[in-house]
């Protein structure tokens, strides 16, 4: 199993920046690609971006260009920047792990993110 906490969630004005953090512990060896999910109240959950151990990314097309996913290794430590954040981002962040042999998810808790217009 992989461990995820998240931090770095809060409130900020449209057009501000957060930066998310999510750091791993347990079975990181057997990750094969991580991502950050978001959900807003009376939504279902889904895929803000993704990132492989190949460092190949991936976007929902609302974040493309706002939005950056990267990966430490060195720290177990995936991030989330976002800039030029809009109310429609305000949701809960949570952290994912997709791990092999076998394939299994693993989450976070989650981190609110409020976005204030």
């Amino acid at each position: 199993q992989v461990h995820l906490v998240e931090s770095g969630g809060g409130s900020v004005q449209a057009g501000g920046s957060l930066r998310l953090s999510c750091a791993a512990s347990g079975r990181i060896f057997s990750i094969n690609a991580m991502a950050w999910y978001r959900q807003a109240p009376g939504k279902q959950r889904e895929s803000v971006a993704t990132i492989t151990n190949d460092g190949i990314t991936n976007y929902a097309d609302s974040v493309k260009g706002r939005f950056t996913i990267s990966r430490d290794s060195a720290k177990n430590t995936l991030y989330l920047q976002m800039n030029s954040l809009k109310p429609d981002d305000t949701a809960v962040y949570y952290c994912n792990a997709v791990s092999v042999g076998p394939l299994r998810h693993d989450w976070g808790q989650g981190t609110q993110v409020t976005v204030i217009s």
